[in-house]
């Protein structure tokens, strides 16, 4: 299965869609930075607030694009030990790989809230939001911080994913994943345009986002 969504706007609308029946107390959290797009349009077709989740893959050290674990707000920390023991990776390599990635995420947080408290999940849905699910270490790390939040119920919403990987994700009620192709490989190959989706981008939508529901924010 090759490309089946025109960009992230369109994979949000198609989300949102399956979505459409979502009731209660519903917050959208997308996952920057990729995941915001996707999440605001969620978020507009449901009428609901949109706020982030930061979270960041912890890389192997030799094989960056492969996730040994996350991190999230709140000090949230996940590792796959049994692929740490299996590449040898040392407590030093994984004490060097977060403490960058920490502080990447750290300032994202300040970038991304700039003056606005997140939103209060307590007692609420939580639908986490991202454009694909590649390996479910930063989903389970988002769906750990949304539980540390006190969200009643973690929902994880995304486009496309590997079948594998979806079932890997941890700590959800729910795993809503519109295509899992069998032969799955990278996010990117089932999008058209998949360009990246940059800092001013993701603070745009979330302040157009925090206009609409103003009135709605605790």
């Amino acid at each position: 299965m090759g490309v089946v969504f025109r960009d992230r706007v369109d994979a949000g609308r198609r989300l949102a869609a399956r979505l459409a029946d979502s009731s209660g107390d519903v917050v959208v959290l997308g996952l920057p930075r990729g995941g915001v797009p996707v999440a605001a349009e969620v978020a507009a077709a449901l009428g609901v607030p949109l706020d982030v989740i930061v979270v960041r893959k912890l890389g192997v050290p030799f094989q960056p694009e492969v996730a040994m674990g996350a991190i999230g707000e709140d000090g949230v920390r996940l590792l796959d030990q049994d692929l740490i023991e299996r590449a040898g990776i040392t407590p030093a390599e994984i004490e060097s790989v977060e403490r960058r990635e920490r502080a990447t995420l750290e300032a994202r947080v300040a970038r991304f809230r700039s003056g606005f408290e997140r939103l209060d999940l307590a007692g609420r849905t939580a639908i986490i939001v991202d454009d694909g699910i590649a390996t479910g270490a930063t989903a389970s790390a988002a769906c750990r911080v949304a539980r540390g939040l006190g969200a009643a119920r973690v929902i994880v919403a995304v486009p496309v994913g590997g079948p594998d990987a979806v079932r890997r994700v941890q700590g959800a009620d729910e795993v809503i994943c519109l295509v899992q192709p069998p032969d799955f490989q990278a996010v990117g190959a089932h999008y058209r345009d998949f360009g990246q989706t940059s800092e001013v981008e993701v603070v745009k939508l979330l302040d157009e986002a925090r206009r609409r529901t103003s009135g709605e924010f605790r």
